[in-house]
């Protein structure tokens, strides 16, 4: 049995379709949601699912006790959902190659501190880009550019909002998301 830990700082839209997905896999599943956000939409959709949930602070994240946490609860691969704070460098050494991010946007594009859901949408369409998509990642100890797993494209028109396009992301996100998760723990290479 491979265990995932999803992590999220929002509504969990992400880590609820994650939750759905693995739910009925009988070699992979989500044993628990960590959040540093008390107020998560998050909160609820672990619930729902009835997976065990960890809130924690930023503090803890950098100072080991999410690390400890993650080592109870024998995590084989951390996946972040919407999750907005830096990953410490003692759980990236702990998980090498082991923790992925998605991304809305094609990296290196829109990467970085600060760029997260409508920030990249509103640039993408200030810059009239043709184009934008999702990017699935390895976390490393920068923001945004740790090795590309996967990446889908979608077309833009030169009259969407960046609300249009958050709705074209998030329609990627849902579809490919678990399942790239999945043929990554399955050992799929992605070149």
């Amino acid at each position: 049995m491979k265990r995932i830990v999803v992590f999220a700082s929002g509504s969990g839209t992400n880590a609820e379709n994650i939750m759905h997905f693995f739910e009925k896999t009988e070699n992979r599943s989500v044993v628990a949601v960590f959040t540093n956000n008390p107020n998560a939409g998050v909160i609820d959709k672990a619930k729902k699912y009835s997976v065990p949930l960890e809130i924690f602070s930023k503090e803890d994240l950098n100072e080991g006790e999410v690390l400890q946490k993650l080592n109870n609860f024998k995590a084989d691969w951390i996946v972040l959902a919407g999750f907005l704070l830096k990953f410490p460098q003692n759980i990236i050494n702990a998980y090498p190659n082991k923790i992925i991010n998605i991304h809305p946007a094609l990296l290196p594009k829109y990467g970085g501190k600060g760029m997260f859901g409508m920030h990249i949408h509103r640039s993408v369409v200030e810059n009239k880009e043709k184009e934008t998509g999702i990017t699935i990642h390895f976390v490393n100890e920068n923001y945004d550019e740790g090795n590309i797993i996967f990446q889908q494209k979608v077309v833009l028109t030169a009259v969407e909002t960046p609300e249009d396009v958050a709705a074209k992301i998030h329609k990627l996100e849902q579809e490919f998301f678990p399942k790239v998760i999945s043929r990554l723990i399955n050992g799929d290479c992605f070149q």
